[in-house]
């Protein structure tokens, strides 16, 4: 996937993720309780978009200098 798709993917779900927010500021507290699960689901879909795209920033020397965890160069 491009950065640019990537980029553009987390910026709507900021943009979800706070109109759910604000949603969620202005509701009776018997409706708090049922957004909980839903805003936390954005919240979970934002931080794995964020960690998508900073990784496919990293430098291909990096990618390629990793050799993976518990592994030793022989």
């Amino acid at each position: 996937m491009s950065i640019r798709k990537l980029a553009l993917d987390l910026y709507q779900a900021q943009q979800r993720m706070d109109d759910l927010q604000k949603k969620y500021d202005g509701a009776p507290l018997g409706e708090k309780t049922a957004m909980t699960q839903e805003l936390n689901l954005a919240r979970n879909e934002m931080r794995m978009l964020r960690r998508m795209l900073d990784g496919e920033k990293e430098s291909g020397a990096f990618r390629q200098r990793f050799t993976g965890f518990g592994r030793s160069k022989r």
